[in-house]
Parts: structure tokens; C-alpha cells; sequence
């Protein structure tokens, strides 16, 4: 399914409280600049920490960036509300613009934007309207996922392109790593992009990388694994352009990211870890095998959600590939055994580079996300 533009753009307000590091606000942004870039939306963003968004997009202290108005959640209520209102991952709309929905003529079209999961049970629900218990507005269900019962997922229609201009272009890679502040990896090293949660199996699996034949160059971004690298290799000043050399391993530090950059990041490494839900998409999209550091999530709710995953991605897979596969990102989420299951988990990687690659082709017949959405509201407002 190719991108759709609607005739007609709607108006857009989209709320995001920013619960826990930058995937709340990243999601909203990358769906934001879309609506705007691709669409011909003006898209108002409306955050309840305005700050986090200037590390992802930098410059983005003024009203309007990239064609999206960003603004304070809590003026929201002084604005006239949009044709179509997104609500991101049930964060509810301040009180007061709740209310000026409810008096408009014709009421916007709701949209409860969920948390990606590759549960069944998701494309019973994806579509699905709930009533307001006070105001009888009807609010729809949006679930992102892997299969064409979902609203599919982020991304952008020059995506690919841009990928494949990326990794054609040796100077633009030598360009990347150099705005980094570090020098490009060695041709013959395995290059590692590394963005978790904390996660006491770390130590181990850089010794192992230390201490294995293949030299490895491990980039980090800075973020909340710099106090166990430092604990690591005894530098408790580690920062953006640290450089960790021990055995066969080459760790070094990257300054924070923008979204744009850590796309660059994603396609320049032969293996991407990454965490929560937007870079755990991006990986998808750059087609290199991955590691997902899922959320952790009370009860182990998220177990459930990462083996839902698995069962789908497995699809295809040699069985040795499977085990290895599983084993690893097991051992990576219980955060222990990582090091012992790196051995058969780097034989592999030659059939999982090639296996994300079809699996990519597979997810984007679906079409994405951005597109879907509107094609859904556009038929709401007729």
C-alpha cells in the first residue's frame, strides 16, 4: 500500500505527556513532521514538557518548526479545537478542551493513538470507538502494529531512499561519524549501535566482545548506560567522544542524538540495539539484525508482548537462526546469560541481516501508519 494524501488536509491537534525518557514526545514528533512534511497538515503538538522535544529536534525552542506549532499542554484549553484530535497513548486532553469539543457543532474525530504491540488481540481492537462517560463523544482506538487488521507504522515516504543514498556513500558515513566526534570504524570491524535500558548483563557481554576474535566498534549514544560503562572500564567521566579501547573491542561515546542522526546510526552498524518503541521501529525500518530492550512492565506483561513479537518475526527464519534469535533477546531482557548466548547469536547474523530485510519488505505492504490515519478520519468527516 502506497502513501495517500488526503484532498482536503484536516486540522490536527495532537496531546503527549511525556511519561518516561524521549519515545512518548519521539513517536508524536516523527508523526507530527509527517502529517506536516508529506499531508500539507498544520499540526499543533502539545506537549506537557515542551524541553524534552529540543533534544530531539534541535532548535526546536520557538512556536512553529518543521511546520508543526508546538505548545504547552496547558494552553491547550485557550485553542480552538482541531478536525481531528490525537490523544497519544491515552494521555487525556486538558479538561477545558475537552469540554470545547464536546460544544462544537460537529464534534472532531478522537483518536486514542495506543502503544505498538504484536499481539492478536490488538486487531480486534484496532478501529474499535469507546463513549465518553460523561459526554457520549465517541473516541476510536488506533493500535500501530504488523499486520494489515493494525494502523501500521511510522514512516516516511523517503525513507528507503534516503537509507540506500546513506549506505552507497562511504563520505557521507565518514561524514556522520566525524559530526559525531569520533573517527569511522576500522573496514573489518562488526559495528554495533548500543541504546538500552540499564542492564546488569552488560559487563559481561563487553568482555565478551573484548575478549572475542572479531574486533567490534560499539557507538553509545549517551544516555542511561554511561554509569555501568564507566563502572566498566573504571571512567566515571565518560562522555560524549570518550573512546574505550580493550581487547578486540572499541567502544566509544556519541553525543545525544537527533532523530535524523540516529536513523544515520541505525544504517551505518551491522547490529542495532535498541529499546522501548520508536528506535525499536526505526531498527525495522534500517534492515540490520537488532536486539529489543522491551519496557519493562509490572507482573512481566512485557515478556508476554516481546514473545508476541518473536512469533511473528520468526516467521521464515531457519530454525538455528530461531534459537539463537530468541535465546539472545531473552537473555538480554532478563539481563542475564547475554554473554553466553553471544556466540551463536553472532554466527547468525549473515541469515538475520537477510531475514530483517524481506521482514521489512513484509510490514511496509501494509502501508504506514500516517497515511492510514488520515484515510480513516478523512471518511469520520465527510
Amino acid at each position: 500500500m502506497s502513501s495517500a494524501r488526503v484532498s482536503s488536509p484536516p486540522s490536527i491537534d495532537i496531546f503527549c505527556s511525556v511519561i518516561d525518557n524521549f519515545g512518548d514526545a519521539g513517536v508524536c514528533w516523527r508523526l507530527a513532521r509527517q502529517l506536516a512534511n508529506e499531508h500539507g497538515c498544520v499540526p499543533r503538538l502539545w506537549l506537557d514538557r515542551p524541553e524534552v522535544l529540543a533534544a530531539l529536534r534541535p532548535g526546536a525552542g520557538g512556536d512553529c518548526i518543521d511546520g508543526v506549532y508546538i505548545g504547552d499542554w496547558h494552553q491547550a484549553a485557550l485553542a480552538e479545537p482541531a478536525d481531528v484530535v490525537i490523544e497519544a497513548f491515552a494521555c487525556n486532553p486538558p479538561p477545558d478542551y475537552v469540554k470545547y469539543i464536546d460544544e462544537k457543532p460537529r464534534p472532531p474525530v478522537w483518536i486514542n493513538l495506543e502503544y505498538l504491540s504484536a499481539e492478536r488481540w490488538v486487531e480486534g481492537s484496532h478501529l474499535l470507538p469507546s463513549k465518553h462517560p460523561q459526554l457520549g463523544l465517541s473516541k476510536y482506538f488506533y493500535f500501530p502494529g504488523f499486520s494489515a487488521a493494525t494502523g501500521g507504522l511510522l514512516k516516511e515516504a523517503q525513507l528507503d531512499t534516503q537509507r540506500q543514498q546513506f549506505q552507497a556513500d562511504p563520505q557521507a558515513q565518514q561524514t556522520f561519524w566525524r559530526g559525531c566526534g569520533v573517527s569511522a570504524p576500522a573496514a573489518d570491524t562488526l559495528r554495533i549501535s548500543l541504546f538500552a535500558y540499564e542492564n546488569a548483563a552488560l559487563p559481561a557481554l563487553l568482555d565478551a566482545w573484548a575478549q572475542g576474535a572479531q574486533p567490534i566498534h560499539c557507538a553509545v549514544p549517551v544516555g542511561r548506560l554511561l554509569p555501568t560503562i564507566g563502572v566498566w572500564c573504571g571512567d566515571a567521566q565518560l562522555q560524549a567522544g570518550s573512546v574505550i579501547e580493550r581487547g578486540k573491542l572499541r567502544l566509544v561515546i556519541l553525543p545525544f542524538l537527533s532523530q535524523q542522526d540516529y536513523d544515520r546510526l541505525l544504517w551505518a552498524c551491522d547490529l542495532n540495539f535498541v529499546r522501548g518503541e520508536d528506535s525499536f521501529v526505526r531498527a525495522q525500518w534500517a534492515r540490520q539484525p537488532f536486539v529489543w530492550h522491551i519496557y519493562q512492565q509490572d507482573d512481566d506483561a512485557h515478556r508476554i508482548k516481546l514473545d508476541a513479537f518473536l512469533a511473528r518475526f520468526d516467521e521464515g527464519l531457519a530454525a538455528p537462526a530461531q534459537r539463537a534469535l530468541g535465546d539472545f533477546w531473552h537473555a538480554w531482557e532478563a539481563q542475564q546469560g547475554a554473554a553466553q548466548c553471544w556466540p551463536a547469536f553472532a554466527t547468525q547474523l549473515p541469515a538475520l541481516r537477510h531475514h530483517t530485510a524481506n521482514w521489512a519488505e513484509r510490514i511496509a505492504v501494509y502501508g504506514d501508519l500516517c497515511s492510514r490515519l488520515l484515510i480513516f478520519c478523512a471518511g469520520l468527516l465527510e
